[in-house]
């Protein structure tokens, strides 16, 4: 009989961080590809993009919680592989930088969904107002800014925990530090950089699959 403490194996799987990880980054990376496309990476965005393409921004905003949801799994699984191996400083700030990064990425959200909502009761009080500046610039900033920095230090966690239980190339994991520098020194000069972090994600996921398809197939 298995102890009731015990974690089932089906959810220590590489596969499991892996699947969750592409999920992820194949959800937020479509989001962010849909918002460039409208939207002005720019406080003082004049707010053109309210109209007949904001359903993108619409869509964007749908397709984040569940980008949210998958990336908390993939964290998950990410912290259990760790094992015996934790450190608690480490699986502290993994913790708490991927929910704080995930809270941050929602309110952020939440304030781009609040314009489109005002907008469509509102459109002529809206467009050029101090209502809309506000609500523009504090979506930009909490994203280019603060979430994206919690993004870094959770890469800093990631790469480190990526190095300790060897679940994929190690190779990845020097990326990893590398693109958490850049996020962190430069995610409000450079917009682009937003995109550093799921496609990193990506890359370690779908490593971690091919090496777990790779073990299986030798084993059989």
């Amino acid at each position: 009989m298995q102890p009731a403490h015990r974690t089932p194996h089906g959810l220590k799987t590489p596969r499991a961080a892996a699947v969750a990880g592409i999920l992820f980054s194949v959800l937020l990376l479509t989001s962010v590809l849909l918002v460039l496309q409208t939207l002005r990476l720019d406080p003082t965005d004049p707010g053109d993009w309210l109209g007949a393409q904001s359903w993108k921004v619409a869509l964007a905003l749908n397709l984040i919680p569940f980008a949210g949801i998958a990336f908390l799994w993939f964290m998950g699984v990410l912290r259990d592989r760790m094992g015996t191996q934790e450190h608690k400083l480490f699986a502290t700030v993994f913790l708490g930088s991927g929910l704080l990064f995930v809270g941050l990425l929602f309110t952020s959200a939440s304030a781009i969904g609040a314009i489109l909502i005002t907008h469509a009761a509102l459109p002529r009080e809206l467009s050029g107002s101090v209502t809309f500046i506000l609500a523009r610039s504090f979506a930009y900033h909490l994203t280019s800014i603060y979430a994206l920095k919690m993004a870094g230090v959770f890469l800093l966690t990631a790469s480190t925990i990526v190095l300790r239980t060897g679940i994929t190339a190690r190779w990845t994991a020097f990326v990893g530090y590398a693109a958490a520098a850049l996020i962190i020194l430069g995610s409000h000069f450079m917009d682009w950089t937003f995109l550093i972090f799921p496609i990193w994600v990506l890359v370690v996921s779908i490593d971690i699959l091919i090496r777990e398809y790779g073990s299986q197939a030798k084993a059989s």
